[in-house]
């Protein structure tokens, strides 16, 4: 079992014929993603052939969805397209969107997401500005590099794309169900708390790895819900114990005001709630270890 994603998705890419979009789209062939095409409305009934493999370009999701049976879209769509191409998915209902594109404007992000909620989230959007979703063995929708971990029994849900690919490394002989990188945008799809339900939901996920960072109140109120909804062990990792207060860190979302959003008030709304928390990444990857071998 993995959550969002596994071996029967079939993938499509909006903006396959763009330099990521075809960087990106032989990777998850090469780590064997069923990908079923593509769309660029003005590319639409060409075929594009990567990795060996011709591929379909079609002029929109629905009708990429009609022809392929596609359930899953994976977004490498310039930032001022990107609003319109996450709107097409979601007048779709595919199930579910990634969205990789970084400088989206938050107010684009406002608005698809509350598009979706307003017509019945048939989509799930993980993103924006994520690296997107990774169940190990199975299949991988986005960025995050296959080869680093095992497919095994975690959970992993972050806010960083490079920690979650440290976290898979230092964890990589235990493995993953499924790694869900959310982004660290102030506006996102899917957040902390979606992931940990979904994951407390699924019988092959024994244990959770949550990765935040400084910054309004995710954490704190992921924190409040493993208090009352997860039974399985969880352990944290809050990113940016060293940032200065008050400025912008790399992140859009990472800003700290008076105490709150800071990694300390972070970490001890984790701990208050059970959540073992480390002070690095490797300490967070012990943690994990130290609950997995038991």
């Amino acid at each position: 079992m993995a959550i969002f994603l596994n071996e029967n998705s079939k993938v499509i890419v909006q903006g396959i014929t763009g330099s990521e979009g075809t960087k990106h789209t032989a990777r998850m062939l090469k780590s064997g993603t069923d990908i079923v095409g593509g769309v660029n409305a003005r590319k639409a009934g060409q075929t594009v052939e990567i990795e060996g493999k011709e591929l379909p370009v079609f002029g929109t999701v629905k009708e990429a969805m009609e022809k392929t049976g596609a359930d899953v879209s994976v977004l490498f769509v310039p930032p001022k397209f990107a609003k319109d191409a996450v709107i097409e998915a979601i007048d779709a209902e595919i199930g579910l969107a990634v969205v990789i594109t970084e400088g989206i404007p938050v107010h684009d992000s406002a608005y698809f997401w509350a598009h979706a909620q307003a017509t019945g989230n048939k989509t799930r959007i993980v993103g924006p500005n994520c690296p997107g979703v990774i169940s190990p063995g199975k299949s991988n929708a986005g960025i995050i590099p296959a080869d680093i971990t095992e497919s095994g029994k975690i959970g992993l849900v972050s806010k960083s794309g490079t920690l979650t690919y440290q976290m898979m490394y230092e964890l990589r002989d235990v493995g993953f169900s499924t790694c869900v990188g959310i982004g660290g945008d102030p506006v996102i799809g899917t957040t902390h708390i979606d992931a940990l339900e979904a994951f407390e939901n699924d019988p092959d996920t024994e244990a959770i790895v949550m990765i935040g960072e400084i910054g309004g109140d995710a954490e704190e109120r992921a924190a409040e819900y493993v208090k009352a909804n997860v039974s399985k062990p969880v352990v944290g990792y809050v990113a940016g114990f060293t940032a200065p207060e008050g400025k912008t860190m790399g992140h859009a979302g990472a800003i700290v005001s008076g105490s709150s959003g800071t990694a300390q008030a972070k970490k001890e709304a984790l701990e208050a709630a059970g959540v073992k928390v480390g002070k690095t990444p490797s300490e967070t990857a012990q943690l994990m270890r130290q609950i997995v071998q038991g």
